[in-house]
C-alpha cells in the first residue's frame, strides 16, 4: 500500500485529474476574489456612514475665527516659581512689567498677571498684547534686549523659576477683548486640548454660545493658540469668588439651548483643565 501511494507521488496526476483540479482552483480563487471585492465595497460603505466629508477651503481657520480689522497678537506665559521665591518673584514683577505696560516706546500692552490658586500651585500666568501682530512683537523684543533693567530683571527672575514656557495667540472674534477692571475678582482659565480639525466647529458653536455667558459680565477673553501647545483653545472668565462662580455656572443650565452647546462640544475635546487664579498688584485685571 505504501509502494502505491509511493507511485502515485512520483508520477504525478493523469492530465484528466489534473484539469479538473485546475478548474477546481480556478472557480475557488473566483470566488475568493468576488467575496473579497463584495467585502471591500461593504467596508467601504460602512466606513462612508463616519468619514466627515472635509469641503476644501481657501483660508486658515486664524483667517476665519479671528478680528480680521485688527490684528492683536496674545502671549501668554506660564512660569513655575520655586515656593520659597514667590513673593520676591511677584515683587520683581511688579518693579518692573507695569513700565514696560506704560511705556509707548513698546507696542504691548500687559492684560493681567495672576498667581494660580487652585490648579497648579507655585505659578504665574502673564497675558501680554502685541497691537500689530508679530511685526509689534519682534519690535518689542528687540527693544527689549537693549533694556538693561528688563536684562538684569531676567538674570534675576531666572533664579527663582523651576521652569516655564509659552503660547502665542489670536483672539476669537465674537468674545470680548479684554479691557481692564476694577476689582476684587477671582479669574478662571479653563483651558481645552482640542482634536486636531475641530477649530472652526468649536468657533461655530461657541460664536452662538457666547451669548449665555454675558449676561454676569463673567466672560473676559477667549483665545486659541498659534504657537506652542496647538489646537489649544483658553476662555478667561471672572467672579467675584467662588460661590458667585458656582451660581454662574449652575444658572446658565436653565437656559434654552445652552445644554447643545456642551453636548456638541464635548466631543471635539482631548483634554481640559482649569486654573482658578488671583491677580497680583500689578495687573490691569483686578
Amino acid at each position: 500500500m505504501a509502494t502505491g501511494v509511493l507511485q502515485r507521488v512520483r508520477g504525478g496526476f493523469s492530465p484528466a485529474k489534473s484539469r479538473a483540479l485546475s478548474a477546481g482552483n480556478l472557480s475557488l480563487c473566483v470566488r475568493g476574489l468576488s467575496t473579497s471585492s463584495n467585502r471591500n465595497r461593504e467596508d467601504s460603505w460602512f466606513r462612508s456612514l463616519f468619514v466627515r466629508k472635509v469641503d476644501p477651503r481657501k483660508d486658515a481657520h486664524s483667517t476665519l475665527l479671528t478680528k480680521n480689522e485688527e490684528s492683536n497678537l496674545y502671549k501668554i506665559q506660564f512660569h513655575n516659581v520655586k515656593p520659597e521665591c514667590l513673593d520676591a518673584y511677584n515683587k520683581l514683577c511688579e518693579d518692573v512689567l507695569p513700565s514696560i505696560h506704560a511705556d509707548k516706546y513698546y507696542p504691548c500692552e500687559l492684560v493681567g498677571t495672576w498667581n494660580t490658586w487652585y490648579g497648579e500651585q507655585d505659578q504665574a500666568v502673564h497675558l501680554w498684547r502685541y497691537r500689530g501682530g508679530y511685526p509689534a512683537l519682534t519690535e518689542v523684543m528687540n527693544k527689549l534686549r537693549q533694556n538693561k533693567e528688563f536684562t538684569a530683571y531676567r538674570k534675576e527672575r531666572g533664579k527663582m523659576l523651576l521652569s516655564r514656557r509659552n503660547q502665542l495667540l489670536l483672539e476669537f472674534s465674537f468674545w470680548n477683548e479684554p479691557v481692564p477692571r476694577d476689582g476684587p475678582n477671582i479669574y478662571e482659565l479653563r483651558s481645552y486640548q482640542l482634536r486636531p480639525g475641530t477649530m472652526i466647529e468649536w468657533g461655530n458653536y461657541w460664536a452662538r454660545a457666547i451669548r449665555y455667558r454675558q449676561r454676569n459680565r463673567e466672560a473676559v477673553g477667549g483665545f486659541f493658540s498659534q504657537i506652542g501647545d496647538l489646537y489649544m483653545v483658553h476662555h478667561l472668565w471672572a467672579y467675584k469668588d467662588l460661590q458667585s462662580r458656582e451660581d454662574t455656572r449652575n444658572a446658565v443650565w436653565q437656559q434654552e439651548g445652552w445644554h447643545e452647546v456642551v453636548y456638541y462640544t464635548v466631543p471635539l475635546i482631548q483634554h481640559m483643565d482649569s486654573r482658578v487664579m488671583i491677580p497680583t498688584k500689578a495687573s490691569p485685571l483686578q
